[in-house]
């Protein structure tokens, strides 16, 4: 196998300057000669595709210089004409994936001329079979990789028209009709709809001379090129260079990115098993070789999402009891199969349970020892295979196709048991291992030139499910955390320095780093019990030991390791002797051997007598520490610890966990992506997870705009303003577009605050909108009821909002999306201030999460909610930076327990003023139990007793009788002269004095 490299120079100024391209495009098409050009030329297409981009064998420099000068745009397009030669095309395919590699707007050219577009595609589909062989290994690669861009961009119209042709119902016509009939059964529409559209393109092929016929079989025809260029490669005999290997892994990443896409997926997912690709992907030779490795990422990739957990037809994600019936369906379908054609001699298959039969190991068994012929009418039965055939010529013919072998694999893809997509999950290790940190196929280094495949998830514009939109971020951002991981693992182990001591080859290290400690000591503490249905252990503990050294602010450092930080085991061995020297530039594992990474949670520092030192306590218990050996609690990932005691029950490995000798901690700020997976995964454990009409938006179907309030059914015709609106003509300036009427015709009695009721909006079907009144806003003033005795002001906003900015905080109030933009300065900061507090007041009882992209901006937040009128016993300030708030309280976790402890010592003493002045006898005060029993028996009967008299027929007009029956007068002898004598007045007052009693 020839391998063939590519090189990577880097284009500067005096390269683009001295290069004959340069000129060439002066002399041609480059925008600063406009007016001086010479006559377009067909053969300097010819001549340039030849030089510039064969003979340089695609050199990414001269790709990259064509597209600096405007080839695409100013030479190719413009004088782009059908049908054009190879070259032609070839050229318009390099030139536009070089703008995806450099992340331009890649078809913006052919938006703004499009005429030409159609025919252009259909000549890169026909270069694409290349029926004649006319492309090169790596000219096919090219046409792949302008097939994915394309149809990764279902935004763009005039490619979207182009590629829908290829993945409509009528491709179906490549499918056995058995599989039709099975989908039909399914979806009984479907049928009427395969019938009008079979009429349709039966009278379209005699007018568009088989251009249609081909647009539905190229998939198909494509899917059959790769299985010969696959079979050409498991070749012993031939000799391949590694674009060939390319060529299968950009098919497969093509392949992938249609059943990832439900456009796409909805008719080709029935077409990729019927072609059977998967079968043949794992059967090949390459697939075990290392050079197949990312081939076989990408066909595991690939398999997944052509098993994926989805209604094609609907969009609608399957429960796990649909996925487990339509499985029994088949086996149970196989099962008879046997009892049909094998009775006496397979009934210890068909009488057996589903469970017993459905494992890959069982049915490789079973059909492992029957004949070939047999093994074809299970498959043919399956509607996997054609008919068997009457003749043996015909029967003959089809064995030869299908092998034994390959049968084998497809029924048992068919039929194996799945495993559950989310038990899968939750049984993933979270902390990156060795194996996948230097893992290039899926974790690349910076120098990755975007030109090549990984093996990773794409965030799309649309998604299958919200179950795959959370699984493609939980994955890339794994993958991501990875690589800042790798980083700072190679950062510290060159600095660090291993190497292998000359009498006991132990590792020895020569050098230091702040973020990492020789271990002194590890040892595995508590392995629990796994849970019931669980595989892995509860919980796994284990003791490390370290010596933190004499420096007091690496010793500071280390101490104040917090709960849940996270840090990483890791077992080296160095390839160098000591004294040699690390270089940086050189390829880290060809300088230390990196045998096992580990990660970990910081559970705490444990004390002298090994007990865990608790966050509150650790200022004090830190002092009485001895010495420099300092000793850890940390919590194993029992997901990797199952997987690690598996290999060396299995395998006899050696135990990774004796063999830790480097302890590697991160930057806080930047060390939280274990927190960040572990919500992604109880997310997707959740059956809620967002809204309704959020779903759609995230997910990418439907109008950008649906999920805006003036769309909702849901929206709120009624809102409490609060103090939003600084006066009545605030509210008319707010509204420039809509009548405002006061509900009250005396104005001197509409103060604020408001609220506001948008006709609009108003959704009930009892209600007549008339069109006159759909742009009314009815402003009612409204009367706070006094909530305490004592003297109270709140806070008040007084910022006078702008229309622009009433409208972003009404959208904020409404159920909906609501994204507020605009530069510095504009008043964003006030506007969410102003949304969290009209939510806080309208929805008293519900909680609001404010996440911010940086520790100043939440403080910014916060402050200013502090100053509007929202309870302090209801605020929380969560993360870093709460040391940095400009206020003298306590808003972090601890500083609200401590509050809280405040709190309850206070209220505890105003329940034993109020007891004494109810003249309860006993210690009402002793416990809050106590306290509520005496709320509810003593302080509730008191109030109901009051309610009860003044109620009574006749009280009314006894004066002064509120004053006279209050009973907790004694209870505010703070306040001079609690009531007046007028009984409605003191009625108020009566009620305020409740509230504040059972605030």
């Amino acid at each position: 196998m020839v391998v063939k490299h590519r090189q990577q120079d880097v284009v500067t100024r005096d390269a683009i300057e001295n290069d004959t391209i340069s000129s060439v495009a002066a002399k041609y098409w480059a925008p600063f000669t406009s007016g001086k050009h010479e006559k377009y030329d067909p053969k300097l297409v010819e001549v340039i595709y030849q030089n510039e981009m064969v003979n340089t064998q695609f050199n990414p420099r001269k790709i990259v210089m064509l597209e600096f000068s405007q080839y695409l745009e100013c030479y190719l397009w413009p004088n782009y004409v059908s049908p054009a030669s190879k070259a032609y095309n070839l050229s318009i395919i390099m030139m536009v994936n070089e703008k995806f590699r450099e992340r331009t707007d890649a078809w913006q050219i052919f938006t703004e001329n499009p005429k030409q577009f159609p025919e252009f595609f259909h000549n890169v589909l026909l270069l694409a079979l290349d029926e004649k062989n006319e492309t090169s290994s790596s000219e096919q690669c090219a046409i792949l990789t302008f097939l994915v861009n394309a149809f990764n961009s279902v935004e763009v119209d005039i490619v979207h028209q182009q590629t829908r042709k290829l993945t409509s119902i009528e491709i179906w016509e490549n499918l056995l009709e058995s599989q039709r009939q099975d989908l039909f059964k399914k979806q009984k529409k479907l049928k009427k709809v395969w019938e009008v559209v079979t009429k349709k393109y039966m009278i379209q092929d005699e007018k568009d001379n088989g251009r249609g016929k081909f647009e539905r079989n190229f998939l198909w025809a494509l899917i059959e090129k790769f299985k010969k260029t696959l079979n050409s490669i498991d070749d012993e005999t031939q000799e391949l260079d590694i674009d060939a290997i390319r060529y299968c892994e950009r098919f497969i990443e093509l392949m992938i990115d249609l059943e990832s896409l439900l456009p796409t997926r909805r008719f080709f997912n029935a077409v990729l098993h019927s072609s059977h690709i998967l079968p043949h992907s794992i059967l090949s030779k390459l697939i075990s070789t290392e050079a197949g490795s990312l081939f076989c990422q990408l066909v595991e990739l690939l398999k997944f999402y052509a098993r994926f957990e989805i209604d094609e037809f609907t969009g609608r994600q399957l429960s796990h009891k649909e996925v487990s019936q339509e499985h029994y369906g088949n086996v149970t379908k196989l099962q008879k199969a046997a009892f049909r054609y094998f009775h006496d001699t397979m009934k210890d298959f068909y009488v057996l349970n589903v469970s017993a039969v459905d494992t890959r190991r069982a049915l490789v068994k079973q059909f492992s020892k029957m004949s070939h012929s047999d093994v074809y009418r299970f498959a043919e039965y399956l509607h996997l295979v054609p008919s068997f055939g009457e003749s043996e010529e015909e029967q003959i013919k089809n064995l030869e196709k299908y092998s034994l072998t390959f049968l084998t694999e497809a029924i048992t893809l068919a039929c194996e048991r799945r495993p559950n997509q989310l038990t899968q999950l939750n049984e993933k290790p979270l902390f990156p291992t060795e194996k996948l940190i230097w893992d290039e196929n899926v974790v690349p280094y910076e120098h990755y030139s975007g030109d090549g495949v990984l093996a990773l998830d794409k965030l799309n514009l649309q998604f299958l499910t919200l179950h795959d939109y959370l699984l493609r971020n939980f994955n890339l951002f794994q993958l991501e955390s990875t690589y800042e991981i790798r980083q700072d693992l190679e950062d510290v182990l060159f600095r660090m320095r291993p190497f292998a001591h000359e009498t006991t080859q132990e590792t020895v290290f020569a050098g230091w780093a702040r973020m990492a400690l020789p271990i002194e000591n590890f040892q595995i503490s508590e392995v629990a019990k796994p849970l019931v249905g669980e595989k892995s252990p509860a919980i796994v503990r284990a003791v490390l030991t370290v010596n933190i050294g004499k420096r007091y602010d690496i010793r500071e450092e280390w101490e104040n390791l917090r709960k849940h930080d996270v840090c990483f085991l890791v077992s080296c061995r160095s390839k160098k002797s000591a004294g040699a020297k690390f270089d940086i530039r050189k390829k880290f594992s060809e300088q230390i051997d990196v045998t096992s990474v580990r990660g970990c949670d910081i559970e705490g520092l444990l004390d002298n007598d090994g007990l865990l030192i608790e966050e509150f306590d650790m200022q004090h218990k830190k002092q009485t520490l001895k010495g420099d050996i300092r000793k850890y609690r940390v919590l194993l990932d029992p997901n990797q610890y199952r997987l690690d005691m598996e290999h060396v029950a299995e395998k006899g490995a050696e135990d990774v966990y004796h063999t830790f000798n480097l302890v590697v901690r991160r930057d806080a700020k930047a060390n939280n992506f274990k927190a960040v997976l572990q919500t992604i995964r109880e997310l997707l454990n959740t059956e809620c997870v967002v809204p309704d009409w959020l779903t759609d938006v995230i997910l990418g179907y439907g109008e950008p705009d649906s999920a805006h309030y003036s769309k909702l059914s849901s929206a709120v015709a009624e809102l409490d303003f609060n103090d939003t609106f600084l006066s009545f003509d605030h509210v008319k300036n707010s509204f420039p577009n809509y009548n405002v009427v006061a509900a009250d015709e005396d104005l001197s009695k509409m103060v604020p605050p408001f609220k506001l009721a948008f006709k609009d909006l108003d959704h009930r079907h009892d209600v007549e909108v008339k069109p006159n009144d759909s742009k009314t806003i009815i402003v009612t003033p409204l009367v706070r009821r006094k909530i305490t005795p004592y003297e109270y002001t709140p806070n008040r906003n007084e910022v006078m909002f702008t229309p622009s900015q009433i409208e972003a905080i009404k959208s904020g109030m409404q159920p909906g999306l609501t994204m507020v933009v605009g530069p510095p300065g504009t008043g964003k900061t006030d506007v969410a201030v102003q949304i969290i507090s009209n939510i806080y007041h309208n929805w008293p009882n519900q909680r609001t999460l404010i996440v911010t992209h940086s520790n100043q901006a939440l403080n910014q937040l916060f402050e200013k909610i502090i100053a509007l009128d929202v309870d302090e016993r209801h605020l929380l300030r969560l993360g870093h930076g709460e040391e940095s708030l400009e206020t003298e309280k306590d808003f972090s976790r601890y500083g609200r327990v401590n509050f809280v402890l405040k709190e309850r010592l206070r209220l505890l003493a105003d329940v034993e003023k109020l007891g004494a002045a109810l003249n309860i006898v006993g210690d009402v005060a002793y416990t809050c139990e106590n306290a509520g029993y005496f709320f509810r028996f003593s302080v509730c009967r008191a109030w109901e007793e009051f309610l009860t008299k003044m109620t009574a027929k006749g009280t009314k007009q006894v004066e002064g009788l509120v004053k006279e029956a209050f009973p907790f007068t004694a209870f505010f002898s703070d306040i001079e002269n609690l009531f007046n004598g007028d009984n409605s007045a003191d009625m108020q007052v009566a009620h305020a004095c409740w509230q504040r009693l059972s605030y």
